[in-house]
């Protein structure tokens, strides 16, 4: 009987077998507007071996993919990167169903996988930078601490020259493209840098280690495989630079203007704003929470050398939208800002000095006190956000300049 839903060869033993999430908009906070994919592999040989699983709801999506190019009950082994339950969630499932001989995992890997489920086999533990023989292929693991989680792990499939990568260099993208270069290459950078800057921006520093650690090692590459989104086979060279650019988070020309607003006040105060680091030579985003979401706001944040706050004071504090998406970004530790809060009030006016605490805990630099506009601003008000973001603006392009210089 053929089987509802078909493996994509890659190489002339290994198989994409994960499953495709078209539905899904919001993971634990994040906006995935284009769905996603739980990525799993599968290796043909003397031992048939099973990379990762997915989400438990797409347990029968594997089953049949697997079951498109082998008997599943054939997998001798199935191997664990990521404990995460996007790609575990079946895992208990798939193990009664093929009974493989031997389950691989991190040694944080076979811990996160007993505290979250009961009753497991035996899990064999591979050792950083251990090269492990599975009949006629060898998998060298390579852990990846707290990218993004204490157990994640790469794997390197040196007969195929594949590295399973699992989070890294992903992205959330629900697509029938199984390569990077079948995509879009504006959506392609997009969400990798979204994902980027939502998932795995607060390890930035473990990122640039990461990245020297593997051009140390010096593995041949043909596919980088992750466990979300498509296969990198032709632009690695770009992916790990724009890796390298986003871990080390240099200050840059470019500003966020974050607000949202009550009566228009606050939204009126942002574009004059906006006009006036524009005029200073600075590229503006401006993110309005009414209609954008806070994993809009990280992203945007990543390549930027400024952040702007606006918001309204609502009894006596910040907007709550604001309140929510700041300290959503605080968690993520963006660096190398400089920043300052804006809004208008009615008639305490504290929106804009909570504002400014909330941006000095995340670690941006205030260069400002802050600008207040009370009830509706007229075109005195106006001009003055405009000269703010003239100032603002001013100070941005001399740091940036400044950096530049120190690292010729």
């Amino acid at each position: 009987m053929p089987s509802p839903f078909e493996a994509v060869k890659l190489t002339d033993r290994v198989y994409w077998v994960g499953a495709i999430d078209w539905e899904i908009r919001n993971f634990h906070g994040y906006a995935t507007d284009r769905g996603t994919t739980y990525n799993a592999y599968l290796v043909l040989g003397e031992k048939n071996i099973l990379v990762d699983t997915v989400k438990a709801p797409f347990h029968d999506e594997l089953m049949a993919r697997i079951s498109s190019v082998v008997d599943p009950e054939k997998i001798d082994v199935l191997v664990s990167n990521h404990s995460e339950m996007d790609h575990t969630g079946c895992l208990p499932r798939v193990l009664r169903e093929t009974r493989p001989e031997r389950i691989i995992a991190s040694a944080m890997g076979e811990k996160a996988l007993r505290a979250h489920f009961t009753d497991l086999p035996e899990i064999e533990v591979a050792k950083d930078g251990g090269r492990i023989e599975i009949g006629d292929v060898h998998l060298t693991f390579l852990e990846t601490r707290m990218l993004h989680w204490p157990d994640s792990t790469f794997s390197y499939l040196e007969e195929e020259k594949i590295l399973f990568s699992q989070d890294a260099f992903g992205m959330h993208l629900a697509s029938t493209e199984r390569y990077d270069d079948e995509i879009d290459d504006g959506v392609l950078y997009y969400e990798a840098a979204k994902y980027y800057a939502n998932i795995l921006m607060p390890y930035s520093p473990l990122v640039a280690k990461l990245l020297a650690k593997v051009k140390e090692m010096s593995l041949p590459c043909d596919l980088i495989a992750p466990d979300h989104g498509p296969i990198w086979r032709s632009d690695f060279g770009r992916i790990c630079e724009h890796y390298e650019r986003w871990s080390a988070q240099p200050m840059t020309g470019k500003a966020v203007i974050v607000y949202d607003t009550m009566w228009h006040s606050t939204e009126a105060m942002a574009h004059s704003i906006s006009d006036g680091l524009s005029a200073k030579g600075i590229s503006v985003n401006v993110v309005p929470l009414q209609s954008a979401t806070r994993a809009d706001l990280a992203t945007a944040t990543l390549e930027a050398g400024a952040l702007l706050v606006g918001t309204p004071t609502l009894n006596n504090e910040m907007f709550p939208t604001l309140a929510d998406a700041l300290v959503y970004l605080k968690g993520l530790k963006p660096r190398n800002l400089i920043g300052a809060a804006f809004g208008s009030y009615g008639w305490s006016g504290e929106g804009v000095k909570r504002a400014n605490a909330a941006l000095e805990a995340m670690g941006v630099e205030l260069v400002h006190d802050g600008l207040k506009v009370q009830y509706v601003p007229e075109d005195d008000d106006l001009v003055a956000c405009r000269e703010f973001g003239g100032e603002i603006g001013d100070e941005l392009a001399k740091r940036v300049a400044a950096s530049e210089e120190a690292t010729k």
